[in-house]
């Protein structure tokens, strides 16, 4: 009996704690595409330059696209209101088999190595593409939190979203990046990740 590569995408995913190296170091991983979507007003021009400079880099190791929600799509007055109406826009917008990282001020606290980690799980377990989910000036709603395959949160600060776009690219780029001494052989569809810190 065959099992569904989707079945594994419903479970929550478990980070290494600690400083230690991701759990795929020196191991072929699938190169997954990857996502991100912002609720938000229009950038700063300053914001999107920086985005664009780390969207074209992270286009050498992996598919990245940057996909932008209006904040309070209805202009509803009611808080309540406007997290519900960028929930329903968010969800829409979520494929059925994508793997979904929120990120949220009380999710878990990740390293880079265990952000590295993180996108060899999604890619390993059968997730078509993986979809990081920053939150509106009211946070997310009801039906992403349900959805999330893991929360996560990039500092202890509450970070607009903006600035936690900018901090995010940065550490996805980061893993993919030589900086961390990590070999990309981009070969038949898979990524190779040997991951260690340089002196």
């Amino acid at each position: 009996m065959a099992v569904s590569p989707l079945a594994n995408l419903n479970s929550k995913l478990s980070l290494p704690s600690g400083k230690q190296q991701s759990k795929f170091a020196g191991q072929s991983v699938r190169a997954i595409p990857i996502r991100i979507l912002t609720v938000g007003k229009k950038r700063s021009q300053g914001v999107q330059l920086i985005v664009d400079e780390y969207m074209k880099k992270l286009k050498h190791y992996c598919s990245v696209d940057d996909v932008r929600i209006k904040s309070n799509p209805k202009n509803a007055r009611d808080v309540v209101a406007q997290i519900e109406h960028e929930d329903i826009a968010v969800m829409g917008l979520i494929k059925h088999d994508e793997w979904v990282v929120m990120l949220d001020e009380r999710g878990h606290d990740v390293g880079s190595e265990q952000m590295a980690s993180l996108i060899g799980d999604a890619g390993n377990k059968g997730a078509s593409s993986l979809l990081f989910c920053i939150g509106g000036p009211y946070g997310h709603g009801k039906q992403l939190r349900d959805r999330a395959n893991i929360s996560v949160k990039l500092s202890s600060l509450v970070l607009n979203h903006e600035i936690a776009l900018v901090v995010l690219i940065e550490q996805l780029y980061r893993t993919e990046l030589p900086s961390l001494d990590i070999d990309v052989l981009t070969m038949t569809g898979f990524l190779f990740l040997g991951i260690g810190r340089r002196n």
